[in-house]
């Protein structure tokens, strides 16, 4: 599985934060509902436009250091 298939960054969407594709769901947000001790099956009940594969692109996505991806600035 490839990340940079479902994480996409688009500047004017979260503030250019990475997003699960094109939704207005973070990476950053499903990261915290693991950490909180969700369940991979809670999170999808929560966000039913969420699958599992996108919740370990979220997983991929921080564990590689090498971000090909960059918030983008918003423009002033």
């Amino acid at each position: 599985m490839n990340y940079r298939d479902i994480i996409t960054i688009e500047p004017e969407k979260r503030g250019g934060k990475p997003c699960v594709r094109g939704l207005r769901i973070t990476v950053y947000e499903v990261l915290e509902y693991l950490a909180s001790e969700m369940t991979e099956a809670e999170i999808i009940d929560d966000f039913p436009d969420l699958t599992r594969e996108d919740l370990k692109a979220c997983i991929a996505y921080a564990a590689d250091g090498d971000h090909q991806f960059m918030t983008a600035p918003l423009s002033p």
